[in-house]
């Protein structure tokens, strides 16, 4: 059910169902034996989710955290000053997960960008952004770019508007068994793509070269692997991928 959901209901009005229904499925899932550590909430058990292949008990009922908001969401908080510094912040396509808290931060200047998503505040495009050079001293970029056919052109932007001394968390779907990134325009059929790259709106699979082509863009580049400061009642406990990679990319002062 969740499969054919995924794949015929238009994204911008799929965000605005699950606004309606989180509420119902955190009500009916409660319990104690996994815990979403963006709201601190237990439930007895999470949501199945994929687009083609199907990962069950991953989806947080109460935020719609995937298990790479949760990593991402431990990261920031134990890792970063993203919750105490005062920091301007760009956020591309918004998730839900974070969306209202991030929003409600003082110490955040919050931003947030994508050209059909209906919470945000800026509609533009990745590859031609309506910001002043350096103006964003961190930006988040989740599973954004794996969308955008010139990729390279995107990330340029990124670093453009990032700040020197910042930082910009850019996670897209990888396969840590694959050596290099591949792209097929000729595959034009959905299901065809799905089965090939994930998702059917997806223009390309990344492989491990993907963090050296952020470094050809100028960035200095991080592969953080979180997982590894977590214990593994922990990892099992918030239901994340373990080995999983944060991709942390910095901007050099210089």
């Amino acid at each position: 059910m969740f499969k054919k959901i995924l794949n015929t209901i238009p994204r911008p009005l799929l965000i605005q169902l699950s606004i309606i229904g989180r509420p119902v499925l955190a009500f009916f899932l409660r319990g104690n034996r996994f815990t979403d550590p963006i709201d601190g909430k237990s439930y007895r058990k999470f949501l199945p989710y994929g687009y083609e292949k199907i990962r069950e008990n991953v989806l947080s009922p109460g935020t719609l955290s995937l298990e790479r908001h949760r990593l991402f969401w431990l990261y920031l908080k134990n890792e970063t000053s993203f919750f105490t510094e005062n920091l301007k912040v760009l956020h591309f396509a918004p998730e839900q997960a974070f969306y209202k808290k991030f929003r409600k931060m003082k110490n955040l200047d919050y931003t947030t960008t994508d050209l059909n998503s209906p919470i945000a505040d800026v509609k533009a495009d990745i590859c031609n952004l309506p910001f002043k050079n350096e103006e964003f001293d961190f930006i988040i970029c989740n599973h954004v770019l794996e969308h955008i056919p010139d990729d390279t052109r995107a990330m340029q932007e990124i670093f453009r508007v990032l700040a020197r001394g910042g930082t910009a968390i850019l996670q897209v779907p990888y396969e840590a068994d694959r050596k290099n990134t591949f792209e097929d325009n000729s595959i034009t059929d959905p299901k065809e793509r799905a089965k090939i790259f994930g998702q059917y709106d997806h223009v390309r699979v990344y492989g491990m070269d993907y963090f050296k082509k952020l470094e050809t863009v100028g960035f200095e580049v991080e592969a953080v692997d979180y997982t590894k400061e977590l214990t593994n009642l922990e990892v099992e406990k918030y239901r994340l991928a373990k080995g999983e990679l944060i991709p942390v990319a910095r901007k050099s002062v210089s």
